[in-house]
């Protein structure tokens, strides 16, 4: 049945209630933001699902924990198929027993609407739903588009450049904006950051982001430690600080270092990767979230990324990737403005050198954080609180009104 905003009268109003799968740590902090600013306009909203500490902390109860999706590549998702078609079998047992007025894919896109294809199982049972935070589908295996078509009532985007995409395919989408880039901002304290971290401020920092899920530091982790080995043999005076995302991070990235014959001393934080990336000079990444977090502190980076060895051959044999750059700086610019290398060209020394030629070079720092600048103030305009208006929209009935949604009898 449809559902109405009410006063709330009294037997008859319960709670708007949103069904939420938020994929890792990126997706989890998407959540909280969204959770928030729904919250803002319907006060007894009811958030349950997939979620992470973040969303837990702005009052998502958790069914399981957004780690639990952090898989990438094509060929990695079949390693743990058994274990996520568990999951999502008890998902859309619990969805549909609990009846969500909308339900809410934040990333995870393999498993909310890719081959797992949750959101297709809830939208055929009459489940109104949302896919936050758009695959790239644009740039890699185009023809999904139709099935996102087909299960998704509404398409969420970060980026500007999606929604004509979508437009092409008559896909209802909209352009919300990136809530990283309400919450940076513009311009950061980089004298701050460095005294909480106890940093000296005259000294060259580099932070390594090595990637939040376990296998992109299984894959890039060693390449990074091998980097400030590299770079320290060329510039003692060099610091480092690594950000990790998750303790099972820091377990993966403390064993590689420990493999390492020659390693310079890295700080390893828990968490903090604004606070990092706001007192370092540069950074290495790994491409994802983390890229556009050091775009708006309009950081200087190279972007690393390597997956598993039978998803490479995939891309390669079925020429699965359509778009010159993988890095979403270079994305969003449409050029060549970060040093990007991927798979067999990710190595100590091309990380190093590259790193050294942006720490080097003043005038291509100025081009860059002007260029960073604009796309900052591009990304900037409440994503938080669009993408909950949008989503209220979506939702047959729901008006920002704060007050709880009432069964009606038509």
């Amino acid at each position: 049945m449809p559902v109405e905003v009410t006063a709330g009268e009294p037997g008859l109003a319960r709670p708007l209630r949103v069904g939420i799968v938020a994929g890792e740590s990126s997706g989890d902090q998407l959540g909280a933001a969204l959770i928030a600013a729904l919250r803002e306009r319907v006060p007894q909203v009811q958030c349950f699902g997939v979620a992470g500490p973040k969303m837990i902390a702005a009052g998502c109860e958790a069914w399981a924990g957004a780690e639990e999706l952090a898989v990438m590549g094509l060929a990695e998702v079949l390693h743990h198929l058994p274990r996520l078609l568990k999951l999502r079998a008890s998902l859309v047992r619990r969805f549909l027993a609990a009846r969500p007025d909308v339900f809410i894919g934040i990333d995870a896109p393999e498993f909310n609407i890719g081959p797992l294809g949750l959101a297709r199982r809830l939208h055929r049972a009459g489940i109104k739903t949302v896919q936050y935070v758009s695959p790239q589908v644009w740039a890699w295996r185009q023809g999904r588009v139709r099935h996102i078509g087909r299960d998704c009532d509404l398409v969420l985007c970060l980026l500007p450049f999606e929604t004509a995409f979508y437009a092409e395919h008559e896909v209802r989408a909209v352009f919300v904006g990136h809530p990283l880039a309400d919450q940076i901002p513009l311009e950061v304290d980089r004298a701050a950051a460095r005294a909480a971290l106890g940093l000296d401020a005259s000294a060259t920092v580099v932070a390594l982001l090595p990637g939040s899920r376990v296998g992109e530091v299984e894959r890039l982790g060693r390449d990074f430690i091998d980097a400030t080995a590299w770079l320290t043999a060329r510039r003692p005076e060099m610091r480092f600080i690594a950000p990790m995302a998750t303790g099972r991070a820091r377990e993966v990235f403390e064993r590689k270092r420990s493999e390492a014959t020659d390693c310079a001393e890295i700080m390893v934080l828990d968490g903090q990767a604004q606070r990092a990336l706001a007192a370092c000079d540069a950074a290495l990444v790994t491409s994802g979230t983390a890229t556009l977090e050091t775009l708006l502190t309009r950081r200087p980076m190279v972007v690393a990324y390597r997956v598993g060895a039978l998803t490479a051959f995939l891309f390669r044999r079925l020429r699965l990737l359509k778009v010159p750059y993988f890095s979403q700086p270079n994305l969003l610019v449409g050029r060549a403005l970060v040093p990007e290398f991927v798979q067999e060209g990710v190595s100590a020394e091309a990380l190093g050198a590259a790193l050294l030629e942006c720490l080097s070079d003043e005038a291509y720092q100025r081009a860059l954080a002007s260029e960073f600048e604009t796309v900052h103030r591009r990304l900037r305009v409440g994503g938080a609180g669009r993408a909950a208006e949008a989503i209220l929209e979506c939702v047959r009935g729901i008006e920002s009104s704060g007050g709880a949604v009432r069964e009606s009898e038509s």
